[in-house]
């Protein structure tokens, strides 16, 4: 049976550690991701978590843009990240420049901290590579003390000084070489 890109399921394993009290050891706990393309099931969690201002058809809509894999005219891909078989955030892939490109992961609220962004991240990061990218390079907020602990735990080093960007938000760029 042929299955189409979007059916494909990328599985990653990240060990989380966790500490305890004085006495306690590091736990390791195995997670399995997997990033797949949004699928027109998906639009009731998209509305329930991101988009309740949207009707379903219009949330439909939208992942079938996403999955046309194009914006304005250059290579964009919205995953779905999921774990034991729930959507628990989304990342995005962004062509911004000649071989540079952005990775946007998102993990809703009561997901955060269970190691999900960085397998889907650590992920990403091969996807981006096997594109023939040779450079990711986001902005990141300032006080997003999460998100730049994850890009300096892969690898990503703050380039330049904050400023603000074109949404209002003190942000600074994260870097890292896909050479």
């Amino acid at each position: 049976m042929q299955t189409r890109d979007c059916e494909k399921q990328l599985v990653l394993e990240c060990y989380q550690y966790k500490k305890g009290g004085i006495n306690s050891i590091n736990m390791k706990k195995k997670v399995i991701v997997q990033l797949r393309n949004f699928e027109k099931k998906d639009a009731l969690v998209l509305s329930e978590r991101i988009y309740q201002e949207l009707t379903t058809a219009q949330i439909e809509d939208m992942i079938c843009l996403w999955n046309t894999k194009q914006h304005d005219g250059k290579y964009f891909e919205m995953f779905a990240i999921v774990a034991s078989g729930k959507v628990v955030g989304r990342l995005s892939l962004y062509s911004y420049k000649d071989k540079t490109i952005s990775i946007g992961p998102e993990i809703f609220p009561e997901y955060r901290g269970k190691c999900f962004a960085k397998a889907a991240m650590i992920k990403a990061i091969g996807i981006a590579k096997e594109k023939g990218y040779s450079m990711i390079s986001q902005q990141i907020r300032v006080d997003n003390e999460a998100s730049i602990a994850l890009h300096t735990s892969l690898g990503f080093e703050m380039v330049g000084i904050p400023f603000v960007n074109s949404k209002g938000n003190n942000v600074c760029m994260y870097e890292k070489s896909l050479r």
